[in-house]
């Protein structure tokens, strides 16, 4: 019970690295606001939490709101009674088309999901951090950090670049209030959210790149599980990290080295 008495917010925890993530920080005897704009998601991660003895919160809330953020985040330290842990995950992959035909409105919609979802979390959260100290972590990607050749994946790797930008920023800003900002980039991950994505002209886009048999080195080809990732979450969220900040982690099997 490693996070005992600590209370976490998890921000797309209905499904995938947030769910697993809300789950493993629960096991270690974290409080968690199950924060979503899916309610019948994650309300079952709420419900996952509670059979295991856990304690949860069901926050539904749009992280590109800042309404509903900051009523979600205040009403989270209600409830608990402070604030330790944040795990800034929400994210869309968004459409990806070539940038003379990918749309402002779709551009704005990954922006506003990815990067200002990222701001308003940090926005609402590092007041009640600033109280104690604390960890937030982000789930970047190798998508613009390592990888640059997702075809059409404009706006997508320009917030997921921007959100490491921010978290080596902000590592600086808030060291001195004792909160650690760290952020986890994974590769290619087990979840649905390919499930949302629209692509179009990705022939257009794409570069002709012919990679080795299983281009994840680790796991000859086989995508990663969204728990590895949430293993990494929970080691940056604790006090074994306490000398970490600033500092992006690739939980990507070797991936991006090859791209």
């Amino acid at each position: 019970m490693e996070l005992k008495s600590q209370v976490a917010l998890v921000t797309g925890a209905g499904s995938g690295i947030g769910k697993a993530a809300a789950l493993k920080l629960a096991k270690e005897g974290a409080s968690i606001g199950v924060l979503g704009h899916t309610l019948d998601e994650i309300e079952r991660t709420a419900r996952e939490i509670e059979r295991t003895g856990g304690k949860a919160l069901v926050l539904e809330a749009d992280v590109s709101n800042a309404t509903q953020m900051q009523n979600a985040v205040d009403k989270l330290a209600e409830t608990f009674g402070r604030l330790d842990i944040v795990v800034a995950n929400a994210g869309i992959n968004g459409v990806w088309a070539p940038v003379d035909d990918l749309k402002p409105d779709e551009f704005d919609q990954t922006i506003a999901v990815n990067l200002r979802g990222t701001y308003l979390t940090f926005h609402a959260t590092v007041p009640h951090l600033k109280k104690q100290g604390g960890s937030v972590v982000v789930v970047s990607s190798i998508n613009g950090n390592r990888t640059f050749t997702t075809p059409g994946a404009t706006a997508y790797v320009a917030t997921k670049a921007a959100q490491v930008a921010i978290v080596q920023q902000l590592a600086l800003e808030l060291g001195k209030h004792r909160i650690r900002v760290n952020a986890v980039c994974p590769g290619a991950i087990d979840t649905q959210i390919n499930d949302n994505t629209k692509v179009r002209g990705a022939k257009e886009t794409a570069v002709p790149v012919k990679y080795p048999e299983g281009d994840i080195p680790i796991t000859g080809g086989k995508a990663g599980e969204s728990d590895e990732v949430a293993d990494v979450i929970l080691f940056l969220a604790s006090q074994r990290s306490k000398h970490v900040t600033g500092t992006p982690i690739y939980v990507d099997g070797g991936q991006g080295l090859l791209r």
